[in-house]
């Protein structure tokens, strides 16, 4: 049995006539006959009673009838569901937040997103990198799209423009030009708080993308000084610091390379928004618009 014969049996039980329920399902009154009667020979029972002038479902027929309007029914809400599935609900909404300097790539992306995944709702919010970082907490935007300067610490430590790194003066890395995560593995690191969440969401991002999340000492700026001054740690703090950091005369801040300062395109979604292909889609066509824009 197969959907087609369902769907043949259906339109002769709603129209009462082969002809029409054969012009209905796109097939000759010959097939649609041929049709009907395999599948009562599936069945084992007849399901139709045929004259000239008209046609009659037998008890059996109007029963089998209600079944076989459920059963293509339930195949519609199963094909809707896949695809709302594989490509998001209908009625979802995605709100992405960016910044000035990101406003040439997201209404662009989201542009070609909306071609392929045209039933998807799709609010664009210009914000302040603040307010951004704070809806996004907040999970009132469901993707927050930044450009930042960053820094690089030899090859592949790239921090923001607004943290720094330091150590004290006699530590074996104050003097070194070209630091790698590598040279750090070995030292533990200090973390000093931020008032700002902002700052300190940017901290807990560097910490993590230093792999120093599970050992990393937390305090205040003197804390942090003090600690440093009595042992072989690094600290991470915010670049408001950087003044008090470099009036310490027994600490120093790890050379930056200015001349790799960059702008780095800063993508985050929120744990709300549910992950799912066409939102992948969506944060893969940013990232491929930044990459045009910038060559």
């Amino acid at each position: 049995m197969r959907f087609e014969q369902l769907e043949q049996f259906v339109a002769l039980g709603q129209l009462r006539h082969f002809r029409q329920a054969a012009e209905t399902t796109k097939i000759s009154t010959s097939a649609l006959t041929r049709s009907i009667q395999t599948l009562e020979d599936e069945m084992g029972y007849e399901l139709v009673k045929r004259s000239t002038r008209s046609v009659k479902l037998t008890t059996e027929g109007e029963l089998f009838l209600s079944y076989a309007q459920a059963a293509l029914n339930e195949l519609e809400v199963t094909k809707k569901r896949l695809y709302q599935s594989v490509n998001g609900c209908s009625d979802e909404k995605l709100v992405i937040g960016y910044t000035n300097k990101a406003s040439a790539i997201v209404p662009v992306s989201c542009g070609q997103f909306l071609a392929q995944y045209p039933h998807v709702k799709i609010e664009m919010q210009l914000q302040e990198p603040s307010e951004l970082m704070r809806k996004l907490q907040l999970g009132e935007i469901d993707i927050s799209v930044c450009s930042q300067a960053i820094n690089s610490i030899g090859t592949d430590i790239h921090l923001p423009d607004q943290l720094i790194l330091f150590v004290a003066k006699t530590h074996p890395l104050a003097e070194k030009s070209d630091i790698s995560k590598q040279d750090l593995i070995d030292y533990p690191m200090y973390g000093c708080f931020s008032q700002s969440k902002q700052i300190q969401a940017m901290l807990n991002e560097a910490i993590e993308g230093l792999n120093k999340t599970p050992s990393i000492k937390v305090g205040s700026i003197e804390q942090v000084m003090d600690g440093l001054c009595k042992s072989n740690h690094f600290a991470i703090a915010s670049i408001e610091h950087a003044n008090t950091v470099a009036e310490h005369t027994g600490l120093v801040q790890l050379k930056t390379n200015k001349d790799l300062t960059q702008e780095q395109l800063v993508v985050k979604t929120s744990h709300h928004v549910p992950q799912g292909d066409h939102v992948n889609q969506l944060l893969s066509l940013i990232k491929k618009t930044a990459l045009s824009i910038s060559e």
